[in-house]
């Protein structure tokens, strides 16, 4: 496996948007149904706000699998939202989903060390005052950080997980060794890549939004205009995951999970 250079970061970024625009409302509408389905799942008591989490590494196949369709120009369509649930690696993805939210808790519960917890409760639903919240800005703000430093290794385990288990048989252990070990060797281009997402999904949309506001003087305006933006950028960015892997460990090959051109779920 060889070393990514930098640059290849800013690339990824550009494939991104080169695959959103083969298929725009395609895509989206597989980003809109994904967000529908989270909202129904939070409605669930307690296991709604786990399920989320759980299944993030599932769901995380559909876009990656629409990526892979789109590369080859075969039509994207909504059933593709369930393709990992159709998968023979269904149930290793379900345990690194589980996985994912072990990791994800233990994280935000280390960080407690630095604000006494109260960025704990925030993140549990704990129904912090305001007044409450206010006072404890400073000490929230280093136990994010904390958070972030102790959940860089394990984002580095999960990055590749869910496509080496799905597209490569690989079990749960040996994908999450392989994935941290090709984010560490792609290090500088992940780090780039970063950037580069930090610049156009912040710093563009608050920019657009002060221009906005100056010249309109309407946070109505300024929210209709941002929503489809942010939107657009989001499905975007994860377009952008599909040639992170690709570049790593090269095209998917089609395999039982994948469906075959021509397939739609209204046939």
């Amino acid at each position: 496996m060889e070393k990514i250079p930098a640059h290849t970061g800013w690339s990824w970024v550009k494939q991104g948007f080169a695959l959103f625009r083969k298929q725009p409302a395609e895509i989206s509408t597989l980003f809109l149904a994904y967000m529908f389905l989270m909202l129904a799942l939070g409605i669930i008591p307690v296991l709604g706000q786990m399920l989320p989490l759980i299944l993030i590494p599932l769901f995380s196949m559909s876009f990656m699998q629409a990526c892979a369709q789109i590369e080859k120009g075969e039509r994207v369509y909504p059933n593709l939202l369930l393709i990992a649930f159709r998968s023979p690696a269904r149930n290793t993805l379900f345990k690194l989903g589980l996985l994912y939210l072990l990791v994800a808790t233990l994280v935000v519960a280390a960080s407690a060390l630095a604000d006494g917890g109260t960025f704990w409760k925030a993140m549990m639903g704990g129904g912090l005052s305001t007044e409450e919240l206010q006072s404890a800005a400073g000490s929230m703000r280093i136990a994010m950080l904390v958070a972030a430093a102790l959940y860089v290794p394990a984002a580095m385990a999960f990055w590749y997980a869910a496509p080496l288990i799905m597209w490569q048989q690989m079990p749960l252990g040996k994908a999450l060794f392989y994935s941290f070990f090709a984010v560490r060797r792609a290090g500088r281009a992940f780090l780039v890549y970063g950037l580069a997402w930090i610049v156009i999904a912040i710093v563009v949309p608050t920019v657009i939004s002060m221009i906005i506001a100056l010249v309109s003087g309407s946070f109505t305006v300024v929210f209709f205009i941002l929503l489809p933006i942010s939107i657009m950028l989001t499905v975007v960015m994860y377009c952008s995951f599909y040639p992170t892997y690709t570049s790593v460990f090269g095209k998917p090959r089609r395999g039982p999970d994948s469906p075959h051109p021509g397939d739609n779920p209204a046939a």
